[in-house]
């Protein structure tokens, strides 16, 4: 009992290790190391900052962007923006 409950956190820890390597970082404009601008990903209907930048998060994963580096933020209510995304 004690090793099939061993097997499953093991397994439970290594999906969310994986699921956090495989997820585009936010970048620096001057920190993109090796990685080249792959194109641009917009976002719309946040409601903050935070929330942008994980709806640009998302976009970019799905464009299988390695990291990202917001261009541009604004709005009040609603915040909208642009981020450049890399591989």
């Amino acid at each position: 009992m004690k090793r099939s409950f061993a097997l499953l956190l093991a397994g439970a820890l290594a999906v969310v290790a994986f699921s956090a390597v495989a997820a585009p970082q936010p970048l620096d404009d001057n920190n993109t190391g090796q990685l080249r601008p792959a194109g641009t990903v917009s976002a719309s209907g946040a409601s903050s900052l935070d929330d942008l930048e994980a709806k640009l998060a998302e976009k970019a994963q799905k464009e299988g962007a390695k990291g990202f580096v917001v261009e541009s933020a604004s709005g009040n209510n609603k915040m909208f923006g642009t981020a450049t995304i890399y591989k």
